[in-house]
C-alpha cells in the first residue's frame, strides 16, 4: 500500500500541497485528477524524491521515503510528463541502461525487456532508434521501462500530453492490463475527464488539498452532478474554489 501522510509543500508564500492524505492499496488504477497548477506535478516530485516535503512522510508498504529513500525509490516504476529518452539510441539500449541503473544484469533483464515489448505491441521495435517511433509509441517504450524492474508502484505524470486519442487509449488500455495482470498500484495524473472517468478511483486535487475521493461514479454524486465532467468544471470554478479553500 502508498501511504501519503500529511504531506505539506510550499514555494515562498505559494501553496503547492496542503496536509495531503490519501491511501493506495494494490491492484487500483487511481487516477489524479486537477486544472493545471493543482499539485500534481509537485506530488509527483515529492513522490519521486526529487523534492523533499516541508512536512509529512510517504510510505510505501510500510517503508519510510524520509528515512529510506532507496528502498521506496527502488520499488517505483515512474512515466515523467516530459519524455525521458535518448533518441538517438536503440529501443533496446534505452531499456539496458535502465536496467543497469536498478543494479540489473542484462542477460537476466532482455527476456523481461522483449517480453514487455511484446505485450505493448512493439516487438519490431527492438533495433529501432527512439527518434524514429512516434510519439504514442515512444510512450510505451516508457512505460516498458518503468515496468522493466517490476515495481510495486508506477506513476505516470500526464502521460498522454501532445498524443493523438488513439495513442492515448492504446497507452491507458496497456496500463490498465499491467494493473491486473501484476496487481500493481498505478497514480495516473491527468486534467482529462475521460482519462479518469475509467479508473478504479478518483482522487481529485486543487490548491493542493484532496477535495474528493471514490470511484468516478461516488465522485460525481459528492459532487451532485449528473457526469464527472459536469461536476469537475464546477468545481474548479473560481466562485467555487474560494469556497473549498
Amino acid at each position: 500500500m502508498l501511504s501519503i501522510k500529511h504531506i505539506s509543500k510550499r514555494y515562498g508564500h505559494q501553496v503547492a500541497l496542503n496536509q495531503l492524505s490519501l491511501d493506495i492499496q494494490s491492484g487500483q488504477f487511481c487516477a489524479l485528477l486537477g486544472p493545471n497548477g493543482a499539485g500534481k506535478s509537485t506530488l509527483f516530485q515529492v513522490l519521486t524524491g526529487l523534492f523533499a516535503p516541508d512536512a509529512g512522510d510517504v510510505e510505501l508498504f510500510g517503508i519510510s521515503l524520509r528515512h529510506q529513500p532507496k528502498k521506496v525509490l527502488a520499488r517505483l516504476g515512474v512515466v515523467f510528463q516530459q519524455q525521458a529518452l535518448d533518441l538517438d539510441l536503440s529501443v533496446w539500449r534505452n531499456l539496458k541502461f535502465h536496467a543497469q541503473l536498478h543494479g540489473l544484469r542484462w542477460r537476466e533483464s532482455q527476456g523481461q525487456a522483449q517480453a514487455l515489448l511484446q505485450q505493448l505491441g512493439l516487438e519490431d521495435a527492438w533495433e529501432r532508434p527512439i527518434r524514429e517511433l512516434s510519439g504514442g509509441n515512444r510512450r510505451k517504450v516508457e512505460l516498458a521501462r518503468a515496468l522493466l524492474h517490476r515495481p510495486s508502484l508506477i506513476l505516470m505524470d500526464e502521460p498522454t500530453v501532445g498524443l493523438d486519442p488513439k495513442s492515448r487509449r492504446d497507452l491507458l488500455q496497456a496500463v490498465q492490463t499491467q494493473v491486473r495482470e501484476h496487481h500493481c498500484m498505478v497514480l495516473w495524473a491527468t486534467h482529462l475527464v475521460e482519462e479518469a472517468e475509467q479508473a478504479d478511483r478518483v482522487l481529485v486535487l486543487n490548491h493542493g488539498n484532496l477535495i474528493a475521493s471514490g470511484t468516478p461514479l461516488e465522485v460525481t454524486q459528492q459532487w451532485g452532478a449528473d457526469t464527472l465532467e459536469q461536476g469537475f468544471i464546477q468545481i474548479c470554478q473560481p466562485s467555487r474554489q474560494k469556497e473549498n479553500a
